[in-house]
């Protein structure tokens, strides 16, 4: 993870001090560290006692951000045309206005500050951005603003941003050998009063009876492909009618499959609607799932990506198979 230049800190504060309301967006189904990324701005943003409203399509599926979904909202305040000249956008955890989802306003004409890590992202010209794929979360390009800009983090700001950072690291999991720098920022989270084992058991704690059920029902239908290095698992709409669409779990099924002897990648695939589909990409090492991801529109990480597109499961996951085969 690189530290904010100085640079980078005057551009975020001088884009706040140049507007007076803004609005706050991350992408539609929010996990963690998109949650605690706009959390963290409007810490910011409180500190400069400047007005914001957070936005955000949901759903909010995920236990350890629903306590905060009545802090959000999916439907844009009306503002006068003099009102919106003197408001900005923050969009935090994605680049593209259009992974916000279907949040009722228009987002057009809006001076836009972008704040992502994805390895995918790319914004849009006139946009200002702050992107680096080496952060391991959004939440730590927000800690590392929060501290240029306001100062030493107060409990409230470090307990939501520990969340942010704990939730795309699987809870530290994923970093390697060069993770020195987020490990000084988490720290300085802990030292601010973040507590790690109660934000451990708010995101692996509480899960309904049927996540369980369901779980067990994705291991079942996992198959393996390309000589056993790929396992794909699906749910239909069967399946979501069935054990419902709250507390999903697939953080331990990406983790109980990666897991296998053999095993590089692991893809989920659930049929949202009719004709239309999401996808989860996960690997170990050395697979690039953000490459396969990015073919069908979707983005990410080198070991954690994603995608939603038109299909349906029974053409798309052999299409998802083609690809890996050829890099696998």
């Amino acid at each position: 993870m690189k530290n904010l230049t100085q640079n980078q800190i005057e551009s975020f504060q001088n884009f706040v001090n140049s507007h007076q309301f803004f609005l706050i967006a991350g992408h539609k189904d929010p996990d963690g560290d998109a949650v605690s990324s706009c959390l963290g701005i409007a810490a910011i943003l409180d500190k400069f006692e400047k007005p914001y409203q957070l936005l955000s399509a949901g759903p909010f599926k995920r236990q350890e951000i629903k306590k905060r979904e009545h802090l959000f909202s999916a439907e844009m305040t009306f503002l006068s045309q003099q009102e919106r000249d003197k408001t900005g956008l923050i969009i935090v955890d994605c680049s593209e206005i259009s992974r916000l989802g279907d949040i009722d306003g228009d987002f057009k004409g809006f001076d836009t500050f972008v704040i992502d890590h994805h390895k995918t992202a790319g914004t849009q010209e006139g946009f200002i951005s702050i992107i680096d794929p080496s952060a391991p979360a959004a939440s730590c390009i927000v800690q590392m603003l929060y501290e240029g800009t306001v100062g030493p983090l107060d409990k409230m700001a470090a307990d939501i941003l520990f969340t942010g950072m704990a939730t795309d690291t699987g809870f530290f999991r994923f970093l390697t050998n060069d993770s020195a720098e987020v490990f000084e920022a988490t720290a300085r989270l802990v030292k601010a009063g973040a507590n790690p084992r109660t934000t451990y058991d708010e995101i692996t704690s509480g899960k309904a009876y049927l996540t369980r059920k369901l779980l067990g029902k994705l291991l079942l239908s996992a198959e393996r492909y390309c000589n056993g290095k790929l396992v794909v698992t699906c749910e239909t709409l069967e399946d979501t009618h069935k054990y419902g669409l709250d507390g999903r779990d697939s953080d331990a099924l990406y983790q109980l499959l990666l897991s296998v002897e053999g095993v590089e990648a692991v893809v989920f695939v659930r049929q949202e609607t009719e004709h239309s589909c999401t996808a989860g990409f996960r690997s170990r090492d050395v697979i690039d799932v953000s490459s396969i991801a990015a073919t069908f529109g979707g983005g990410g990480h080198k070991n954690a990506a994603g995608m939603s597109v038109e299909a349906k499961l029974e053409n798309l996951v052999p299409e998802i198979v083609k690809k890996f085969a050829r890099i696998m």
